[in-house]
């Protein structure tokens, strides 16, 4: 067969994937929907923590990033 392809070859190519759609897909969107909740309310060491974690995943905030939307909520009058 031509495309026989070893058994350690296909589950490091599927660990890779899974490790890449986690750093640039699944943190990030998480990271959103906790800074999202969190914004306005974070004391000064979670936001140094949600800094950290903005810049470590940043590829994958960039990726995401045309559906992000930090704009405040509006208030009820």
């Amino acid at each position: 067969m031509p495309f026989d392809i070893p058994v350690e070859t296909l589950l490091i190519a599927t660990l890779y994937l899974s490790l890449s759609v986690t750093y640039l897909l699944v943190l990030p969107a998480g990271l959103y929907f906790y800074l999202n909740n969190r914004w306005y309310v974070a004391s000064s060491i979670e936001r140094l923590v949600m800094y950290f974690f903005v810049f470590f995943l940043f590829p994958g905030m960039l990726l995401l990033s045309p559906f992000l939307n930090f704009r405040p909520r509006r208030r009820e009058v």
